[in-house]
């Protein structure tokens, strides 16, 4: 075991895989001699050489478009986008080829496409979104978005081993402020299994990435207050682990779903029409949403911090379901 940082713990998953499968190369703009945009790919290229540790030029349609060629023909190719903003730079590759070569032709597409995502650094509206909504509507892609150390680490080794195409969303606020021991040994976490990270009683919270932590927090004051909510952190987004959420639910009659993106069809909004549709005998209060709002992320503070949902306005919304 070894207390490391999320960003570490990322780094760690590729280099392991890396060393035990020579087929898993990496794509993405100034992996190589640079190291990456957040370092996570320092000393890569001396290891592996430049042929598996690929510096792009700035397109990303045309290094994504790259990498599913290289899948079919047999490799396992890890692209890192700077910033998941840029992804939809390569949606049509993403979701028009990657997404449907094996429901047309029967070929499997073993790509990850990494995106650190997610606001609250001041990083403006082109290099803090939360675009995971765009691709849990696409069938035939898989979806994860991890919380912790372990779970990143666990949750990327599974994505890169999994024959299919995988969105990996990393939320970079999280890079260097989260750690937790993670063993060195060889370990996977499966893809599509949801996690209850606080037992309670009384609210249901389902969330994902960083507002996990969020979560936990707003948890623990409600405990002091007289209110035990169980929190669920979703992991992986698609395939969706409904039933976890759905037995909690059942248990608690509550449910508040939290998610960083967008309020308005972000993927919540999914989580909260599966517990109306399949949990509604249950509920004693509505199903709510708390989310950012359907602004772009700005880059003055004051202003950020009023469109993203904190420990505060999760506590607001907590408070509103378990008073109704």
């Amino acid at each position: 075991m070894a207390v490391i940082t999320y960003l570490e713990a990322i780094s760690q998953a590729l280099r392991d895989e890396m060393r035990r499968d020579p087929d898993v190369i990496l794509l993405g703009e100034d992996i190589g001699v640079f190291g990456g945009a957040f370092k996570i790919t320092r000393g890569f290229i001396d290891e592996f050489g430049a042929e598996r540790v690929i510096d792009t030029p700035i397109a990303e349609s045309g290094f994504v478009g790259a990498a599913c060629a290289a899948a079919i023909e047999g490799l396992r190719p890890v692209v890192e986008f700077q910033f998941a903003d840029f992804i939809v730079c390569a949606f049509d590759q993403i979701a028009n080829y990657a997404a449907k070569a094996y429901y047309r032709w029967g070929t499997p597409v073993p790509v990850v496409f990494r995106g650190p995502a997610g606001g609250g650094f001041r990083g403006g509206p082109y290099h803090s979104e939360n675009p995971e909504a765009l691709f849990t509507h696409v069938p035939g892609l898989k979806v994860v978005q991890p919380s912790t150390p372990y779970d990143a680490k666990g949750l990327l080794k599974s994505a890169i081993r999994d024959n299919n195409p995988v969105i990996f969303l990393e939320h970079k606020h999280l890079y260097r402020r989260i750690r937790e021991d993670v063993p060195d040994d060889d370990f996977t976490v499966p893809l599509g299994v949801a996690e209850v990270k606080r037992e309670g009683r009384d609210l249901t919270i389902v969330t994902y990435g960083a507002m996990v932590h969020e979560s936990l927090a707003v948890a623990d004051r409600l405990s002091k207050e007289g209110a035990e909510c169980e929190v669920i952190d979703l992991r992986t987004l698609s395939p969706l682990d409904s039933d976890t959420f759905l037995a909690s639910v059942r248990k608690t009659s509550r449910a508040l779903v939290v998610y960083e993106a967008h309020l308005t069809s972000g993927f919540g909004a999914e989580v909260a029409a599966i517990i109306a549709e399949r949990a509604f005998d249950v509920l004693d209060a509505p199903v709510t949403r708390c989310a950012s709002l359907d602004v772009p992320v700005p880059f003055a503070a004051a202003l950020e911090d009023a469109v993203l949902p904190n420990a505060a306005k999760i506590h607001a919304a907590a408070v509103n379901v378990l008073e109704y």
